[in-house]
């Protein structure tokens, strides 16, 4: 599943092309993702202009003139394809998962501009796309997720208060959106071994120092990850060709049986599989 980075990139790549652009037309050829897409949803959006595109979490935001906006959530497995009339991009996607090409199978939504058209690409059908009336309902539709980690809410007082008498691991927690949104199975593992903590460890039994770390190199680790282009797991390019280089600087994630990449530790990192979710740590710096 894509996460926070590289959704950013999708946004960034969406929010070049389309702002201050109008939907000429939406095409629906299968409405069933994981909620299916209403019978109104191509009249609401015909001729809605975008004055930008935004994220919340793994939420990729339009915001249209009129005051209404639409989020795409890309599920498990949904990517989305830039497609150019004018001229024949060598890579349509904006991310970097699956095929750096429009696939012919499972094009499930195009939104049609003038010179170009944005196709919804997923497999697996886990993404979805709904519809806001207004700014009010936005706020309310993530009302039960946690703060960004860039968030000056993901904060020290935040984290302690919320850790008391919690008997879930550190890890578990960071995967919770209810706790913090965005991070997901990749980062959360490059985050504890940055923050020399065992992802196994009780969350009431962090210190507060552990939990400065925790909130310093979350937004570290997802910036450089954003800054390099998210992580290229499957070795695929963006749209400009460009290939996303975070997994080259993994120190734990993928890398089982490999010496630890700290200084002075001859720690081993091992892998370990909870609730069918690979966990990658260090053996002996992550305490």
């Amino acid at each position: 599943m894509p996460e926070l980075p590289e959704v950013e990139i999708v946004r960034q790549s969406l929010d070049k092309k389309v702002k201050k652009k109008s939907i000429k037309k939406v095409i629906i050829r299968n409405r069933n993702l994981r909620f299916k897409i209403p019978s109104n949803f191509e009249s609401s959006l015909k001729d809605k202009k975008i004055i930008k595109v935004n994220r919340f979490s793994k939420y990729l935001i339009l915001y249209f003139q009129d005051g209404d906006f639409c989020l795409i959530h890309l599920g498990m497995s949904g990517t989305i394809h830039i497609v150019d009339k004018k001229k024949t991009l060598k890579f349509t996607n904006t991310s970097f998962y699956h095929s750096p090409f429009l696939p012919k199978k499972h094009n499930h939504v195009e939104f049609i501009f003038d010179n170009f058209k944005i196709i919804y690409n997923d497999p697996r059908r886990f993404g979805f796309f709904e519809i806001i009336k207004n700014h009010k309902h936005l706020e309310k539709r993530f009302k039960s997720l946690g703060p960004e980690p860039f968030s000056d809410k993901f904060n020290l007082n935040y984290i302690v208060n919320f850790f008391k008498k919690k008997n879930k691991d550190i890890k578990s927690f960071l995967l919770d959106q209810r706790f913090v949104s965005g991070i997901g199975n990749i980062y959360a593992s490059e985050i504890l071994f940055a923050s020399k903590i065992n992802p196994f460890k009780k969350a009431k039994r962090l210190n507060k120092n552990e939990c400065l770390n925790i909130i310093s190199n979350s937004k570290k680790i997802l910036l450089d990850a954003i800054n390099k282009g998210g992580s290229s797991i499957r070795d695929f390019k963006d749209i400009s060709g460009t290939k996303g280089n975070f997994q080259k600087k993994f120190s734990v994630y993928q890398q089982e049986g490999a010496d630890c990449k700290r200084s002075k530790c001859n720690g081993i990192i091992k892998k370990k599989i909870t609730s069918n979710r690979s966990t990658f740590f260090c053996v002996s710096c992550q305490k």
